[in-house]
């Protein structure tokens, strides 16, 4: 059977992540059950274990540092695998903290989190819900942290002390207080005359670098570089500080009656600094705005069966392969993506019967694995009753033996079978749950697609789409990791030896 592939193409590398601590390990729970478990589920997925990440005896208090911890991540960075797979989230790590940084650092490198006892599967539609709360939560710790730093900054500003990096151009800073620096207020100056004199801000860049002038890094001057000296009204002697602020992650100006002005020494004049902003203000007015970027639906899934990713140029209303030219109408790609979906809009009665087939096998497997404890828990009580009697002389050495070797074995061999049907049912239950999602977004899908806006359909498939793949005589359209609804149905109940093949359909 062909194994399930990444979004890439390429048959999907996880590694497994194992960290029991020595209380666990004292309590029955030895690292090779969850190692067995993991590559279960790797195995019901049809994913390839690459790597084992072992942390026998590690506190989960804190694992970022250790050796373990650092050649994952680096596995992750390189690319060698695209995904991780845990018993549960504990096992990853217990610090709130450190939960959030690696949450953050798989899903900046495109990485999947597999923790098989929440049925978290990043993959998923579901599970990607789970980086969205992630991620929300790493960034109220992080604005939390950034308003208790910002506090403090108006005070310090309006005393007039640093408020970090460097002096601007012509100044520094002299016992925390703004000077004048002789030897760079000449060229800070001459930055005004000269855009006085040619107002071009390129050409006042060429000549200051002709000239063999640098700025404060040592490159050469450009003309944002200009614009943004001229505009800092530091150099008329007064310094904006707190003018800005922290919103998301990014920098934004705060609104101009919340700044704070801090007089300081000036390099020109009042009149020289207004009449070089005035003139860049008039250039600005001049300008065009600039033309919206076009979006497509389908912009970064669509593939060519070459290989090379496909882009709809500005001259034609068609997706093509720079490589071998192939090609493919938007319109009739937005066609065949509605089609695709319809294939799941049965009748609720329909649906609901198929999903209550996939329960039904999850039920089955979840009796089995109850009737397995049960057997290891007898087994277990048979071998504790034959070392009492053999501690009471009550049986022969050879007796003991005799009586307790096949015990022994079956309670290995119930080891293993415990943690494959383990294995098994982490699959269930998230393709469970992945399934009733999708199955839920896409009832009516279909029907509404044709009256949805850009941003509208850029969502669903952002949600649904895996990859869309153009060849010469077929389009491959692969949804969620799911085949069509018609094709599950007739199959009957979703097994773990499904695998997850995509939808396909030609191209029309």
């Amino acid at each position: 059977m062909e194994r399930a592939k990444d979004p890439r193409g390429e048959t999907k590398p996880v590694g497994i992540w194992i960290r029991v601590s020595t209380e666990d390990q004292a309590q029955g729970e030895s690292p090779q059950h969850h190692e067995m478990r993991g590559r279960s589920y790797a195995e019901s997925r049809l994913w390839e274990v690459r790597e084992v990440y072992r942390l026998e005896g590690v506190s989960g208090k804190s694992v970022m540092e250790h050796p373990e911890a650092r050649r994952m991540m680096a596995d992750v960075r390189r690319g060698r695998i695209a995904g991780l797979i845990f018993s549960k989230l504990a096992r990853l790590a217990r610090n709130t903290k450190e939960l959030l940084e690696f949450s953050e650092y798989f899903r900046e490198h495109g990485a999947d989190l597999v923790s098989l006892q929440e049925s978290i599967d990043t993959s998923t539609p579901h599970g990607r819900l789970f980086y969205t709360m992630i991620a929300a939560m790493a960034e109220w710790e992080r604005e939390e942290i950034a308003s208790r730093v910002v506090a403090s900054i108006p005070v310090r500003a309006r005393l007039g002390k640093p408020m970090g990096g460097m002096a601007p151009l012509g100044y520094r800073w002299v016992e925390k207080r703004l000077e004048v620096n002789p030897d760079e207020a000449p060229l800070r100056r001459l930055i005004y005359e000269l855009f006085k004199e040619h107002r071009r801000l390129k050409t006042v860049a060429e000549i200051l670098n002709k000239a063999g002038h640098r700025g404060q890094n040592g490159r050469p001057f450009r003309d944002t570089t200009v614009e943004k000296l001229i505009v800092d009204p530091t150099a008329k002697g007064l310094r904006r500080a707190s003018y800005t602020k922290l919103v998301k992650g990014q920098r934004v100006q705060k609104p101009e009656s919340e700044w704070i002005w801090v007089p300081c020494p000036a390099i020109v004049s009042e009149e020289l600094w207004e009449e070089c902003n005035a003139l860049l203000l008039k250039r600005r007015a001049s300008r065009k705005p600039v033309a919206k970027r076009a979006v497509y639906v389908f912009a970064g899934y669509v593939y060519c069966a070459c290989g090379e990713k496909m882009y709809v140029r500005s001259n034609t209303p068609k997706y093509v392969c720079k490589a071998c030219h192939m090609k493919i109408p938007i319109v009739d790609l937005d066609n065949l993506f509605r089609d695709e979906l319809r294939e799941f809009t049965f009748s609720p009665e329909a649906i609901a019967a198929w999903l209550a087939q996939g329960a039904e096998v999850l039920a089955g497997r979840e009796e089995l694995l109850g009737s397995l404890f049960r057997e290891r828990e007898r087994l277990t009580k048979e071998a504790d009753k034959l070392y009492r009697l053999y501690q009471e002389d009550a049986l022969s050495v050879d007796g003991f033996r005799e009586k307790h070797r096949p015990l022994e074995e079956r309670l290995a061999a119930l080891g293993g079978e415990i943690a494959r049907l383990q294995g098994e049912i982490d699959f269930l239950k998230i393709r469970t749950v992945m399934e009733e999602d999708i199955v839920s977004q896409t009832r009516d899908l279909a029907d509404k697609w044709q009256t949805m806006d850009i941003p509208e359909k850029r969502r669903v498939v952002e949600s649904l789409l895996q990859r869309i793949t153009i060849g010469k005589d077929v389009v491959d359209i692969n949804l969620a990791n799911l085949p069509p609804l018609s094709e599950m149905m007739a199959k009957g109940p979703p097994i773990p030896a499904n695998g997850g093949e995509a939808g396909r359909r030609g191209p029309g």
